[in-house]
């Protein structure tokens, strides 16, 4: 039909076809309808399949930090107290080194106000035996001295003693020695002058007189065996005196030595006592300046764990949390252990968090909305108590059309994260749901750990 006529022929040609073949026409215009629709929808589909997507894993945690000293952190106090004053609110702003408490003490042994004197007191009273044991020490050394100086003199003398009455004694024993000789030969002569005064050679005189001469060496030689026996004797003696001597002065020695080292004991353990004085003293000097509890670093007093004053706490009792100002934050993930073998430092996350609206598209990163980037920095090498594994995320320098991390983050606010990994057809990605397959690699993820990693961080 050309529709040249403005006249429609639709309602007569439609008022000419009976009633009972109404419906069929209805319905066979409907079914075509219906077959376009659903081939235009199953074209849709067929190349959906072939989209890639990107695989990514889920991981729910919060918000951490990467350096522990950037952790909320509880302020200790190292002595026992009592609290006399509170120097700060909860929420407020600290310093390193401000005064957060003042306690007073409550040992007895550290009540007196003037102890560090009474100890110096002590110290030097304890200095000065020190140094009346050390004046002891030297003059027992010198008395040592002294005493082997006359032992060397003494020992000489007795030892030339010793040497004279043994050149006495070799002098009877020659004499002895001489006369016994001489005895021997008048005897042997009084033997032949009596055969010649048989014979008639010599006179009963000169017999007579032989024999008074025999006598004579025989008594001789009775007083030099005498003579001999008296000077083993002195040798004796002089031997005797000499090792009376060395005994003698040998027991002074032992004696002096001992004294010194009595006293040199004694100086030890003053010396000792002295150390520990002086120890105590500067532990009591340390101990005074504890009782002003201060900030270890800055931040902010987040809450009071001890309250009133008068409050006795014990030593090494946490006080108050603190949180370090500027915090370098983390996301803390966890995500599954049979997804761990999948991931590795670098790999990029898209994170949601708490308080800030987003729209996640799990398989095309690039259309969320909301979400924030970071990239994988940690991951434990053990799983936490719930079985999965901890990943730690730093933020990254924002991409074009991306967005910083908010400032108005907290620790320990909730996020989500997902970790991207390869692009696949979504056909695959379907077939892998319904299997229940893990994602899927195009290369095995490098876990070798970098050494000095944390070192060069830290630094």
């Amino acid at each position: 039909m050309l529709n040249l006529s403005n006249q429609s022929v639709r309602e007569e040609v439609w008022e000419h076809v009976p009633r009972q073949s109404r419906p069929e026409l209805l319905r066979t215009y409907a079914s075509r309808k219906l077959g376009r629709i659903l081939l235009v929808m199953g074209l849709v589909f067929l190349v959906i399949l072939f989209l890639p997507w990107r695989q990514t894993i889920y991981g729910s945690g919060s918000l951490t930090t990467l350096a522990p000293q950037d952790r909320p952190q509880n302020v200790q106090n190292q002595i026992a107290g009592r609290i006399e004053h509170w120097n700060v609110r909860e929420g407020q702003f600290v310093h390193r080194g401000d005064t957060l408490l003042t306690l007073s003490e409550i040992k007895d042994e550290y009540f007196d106000p003037n102890l560090p004197t009474r100890l110096r007191e002590q110290l030097a009273a304890k200095r000065a035996s020190v140094g009346a044991y050390q004046s002891k020490i030297n003059a027992t050394d010198q008395q040592i001295a002294a005493l082997r100086a006359t032992l060397d003199v003494q020992l000489e003398a007795a030892a030339n003693k010793v040497e004279q009455a043994q050149n006495y004694l070799n002098s009877d024993r020659a004499d002895l020695v001489a006369i016994t000789t001489f005895y021997e030969t008048a005897k042997a002569r009084l033997l032949r002058y009596e055969e010649g005064y048989k014979n008639g050679l010599f006179s009963l005189t000169d017999i007579e007189t032989r024999r008074l001469k025999l006598q004579e060496d025989l008594a001789k030689v009775t007083s030099q065996r005498n003579k001999v026996s008296s000077s083993l004797q002195n040798l004796a003696n002089a031997r005797i005196e000499l090792a009376n001597l060395r005994a003698k002065y040998g027991q002074d020695l032992a004696k002096a030595n001992s004294d010194r080292s009595t006293a040199v004991s004694s100086r030890v353990s003053y010396e000792g006592e002295v150390a520990a004085t002086r120890n105590k003293i500067s532990n009591v000097e340390v101990r005074r300046s504890l009782y002003v509890v201060r900030a270890p670093q800055t931040g902010y007093i987040v809450r009071a764990l001890k309250a009133g004053i008068g409050e006795t706490i014990k030593e090494g009792e946490s006080i108050a949390t603190l949180q370090p100002e500027a915090p370098l934050l983390a996301a803390e993930v966890y995500v599954r252990a049979m997804d761990v073998p999948l991931i590795q430092r670098g790999r990029t996350v898209r994170l949601q968090f708490d308080g800030f609206p987003a729209i996640q598209f799990s398989g095309w990163p690039s259309a969320a909305v909301g979400t924030f980037g970071g990239e994988v920095t940690v991951i434990d090498v053990v799983s936490s108590p719930g079985g999965k594994y901890r990943l730690l995320v730093r933020p990254t320098q924002p991409q074009p059309g991306d967005r910083p991390w908010p400032r108005q983050l907290r620790l320990g606010s909730g996020v989500q994260g997902w970790v991207i990994l390869d692009s696949v057809p979504v056909w695959y990605e379907i077939w892998r749901q319904l299997n229940g397959f893990p994602p899927t690699l195009s290369t095995e993820p490098d876990v070798t750990p970098v050494k000095g990693e944390g070192k060069e961080k830290s630094k």
